[in-house]
């Protein structure tokens, strides 16, 4: 059984009692649940205790006017459209309410049809507006730059304020990072977002296919075409087309493709025939193009086309801070995957995946967390779960190979050193104190900085 949906909620505001009685009546028998307010103060009172979807709004009332209604409205963040009424209608005043964000202006005397017209139209604008905002919020979650450093936050605002744009975008960062996942979110947030997301990989397509694999070719252009095919160019066309790795494409192949960025058209290989397109490229790249430009191996005018709006996707090493949440994040998605109960870490392997360099980047940490959630057979996962699947032995050889700190690789080497003797000794901090020649009291001051349990140390 269903639940019917809510009616949708109308609140008109005139000072007129004969007005608003007649929408009243009219509005209630189309299903619309109405009231009615007669001041300005009245309806920002009204405003603030329930929500609404649409405002019936006059201009002329007594004391705050309709215009200072429809700002305060507006600056309160009140979700409702509005539609203004006047007795005095002229040019200016329809033009400063459609600026201050009301949907539509209507003169008295009021023609009915007109009114249920106007409103119709807003609901359904209402409707529309609310379903963008369920589908931006779900396109937010799925395609999310998680993370909470400074890094990852500069990042997701510039992105999501780059989006809308139709300015290209050049995307720099390790194998790993991540950047499939910010070329996506912008495709997403963008006003292209219902046409085509198309990527190619540059490194990975053989150099005698790529010229065709970009701008398809036609039935015998070469040995085995045996049939016209389409190229991701023509496939992209009003949406976006990522080029991954696009330092891997070769000298010639830049070439064409910078014609295309630079005319909107190519022809396939084979044909003679240009056809038009209307893509927004996206590239990334995990080469330093400069040093390519230098060597002679990427064009420099290819590089100035591309790189109109930079991103760097810094490296997991650079933001430690956010492995806690991206480790919780993927070890609660491969429960829920494999159908199995949400584990968690305990803060010794917590320490060691702090310690890990990550050369994978978060690649990298979401195939040891999948591991994890496969292999660890108790809910709290353990050092010893953590410690065969990375390398974080922290010998002076491996510290030098790590972007810490003196002192965090102290801690971490600390740490890790007191759970070792707690399992040795089970749990006797008595015992382990002794023999790691410190005072007890010493070291339980160290067992709460640590937030270590003996108990827990010895059954790890």
């Amino acid at each position: 059984m269903t639940g019917k949906s809510e009616p949708t909620r109308i609140l008109i505001v005139d000072d007129e009692r004969n007005v608003r009685s007649s929408l009243e009546s009219v509005l209630s028998d189309e299903g619309y649940a109405v009231e009615s307010v007669g001041s300005g103060e009245d309806a920002l009172e009204a405003v603030q205790r329930h929500d609404y979807d649409l405002l019936l709004l006059d201009i002329w009332l007594p004391g705050i006017d309709g215009m200072e209604v429809l700002e305060r409205v507006r600056s309160g963040g009140a979700d409702c459209e509005v539609v203004m009424i006047s007795g005095h209608g002229s040019i200016d005043a329809a033009v400063k309410s459609t600026k201050l964000g009301a949907f539509d202006f209507i003169e008295k005397p009021l023609s009915l049809d007109r009114v249920l017209l106007v409103v119709s139209n807003a609901v359904r604008q209402r409707s529309l507006e609310r379903e963008n905002s369920r589908l931006r919020a779900r396109v937010t979650d799925r395609f999310e730059i998680a993370g909470e450093s400074e890094q990852i936050v500069a990042l997701r605002r510039q992105v999501d304020r780059a989006a809308p744009s139709k300015g290209r975008v050049l995307i720099f960062g390790e194998n790993g990072t991540g950047k499939e996942l910010v070329a996506r979110r912008i495709h997403a947030l963008s006003r292209r977002n219902e046409m085509p997301f198309v990527e190619v990989n540059c490194a990975a397509i053989p150099e005698d296919l790529i010229e065709s694999e970009l701008f398809g070719h036609v039935v015998g252009a070469f040995t085995g075409a045996v049939a016209d095919k389409m190229g991701k160019f023509e496939r992209a066309d009003g949406g976006s087309l990522f080029l991954d790795e696009v330092g891997d494409m070769s000298l010639r192949t830049q070439a064409k493709v910078l014609r295309v960025l630079e005319e909107q058209r190519f022809e396939p290989v084979g044909s003679n025939q240009p056809r038009e397109v209307d893509v927004r490229v996206i590239a990334a790249t995990n080469k330093d193009l400069a040093a390519e430009i230098e060597a002679g191996r990427f064009r420099q005018d290819l590089f100035y086309r591309l790189n109109v709006i930079p991103f760097r996707v810094p490296p997991l090493r650079a933001r430690r801070e956010d492995v806690p949440l991206l480790a919780e994040r993927f070890l609660l998605d491969y429960a829920n995957e494999y159908g199995q109960q949400p584990k968690r870490l305990s803060p010794d392997a917590l320490a060691l995946l702090m310690a890990h360099a990550w050369p994978g980047n978060v690649r990298e940490l979401r195939n040891v967390c999948e591991r994890l959630v496969i292999m660890a057979s108790d809910p709290v996962i353990s050092a010893q779960d953590v410690e065969p699947m990375v390398e974080s032995e922290l010998t002076a050889a491996s510290a030098l190979d790590q972007d810490l700190s003196l002192r965090q690789a102290r801690e971490i080497f600390e740490r890790r050193l007191i759970m070792a003797k707690l399992r040795e000794f089970g749990g006797n901090v008595r015992r382990a104190a002794d023999a790691l020649e410190i005072e007890r009291s010493n070291l339980y001051r160290k067992l709460k900085a640590y937030g270590i349990d003996p108990a827990d140390a010895a059954s790890d």
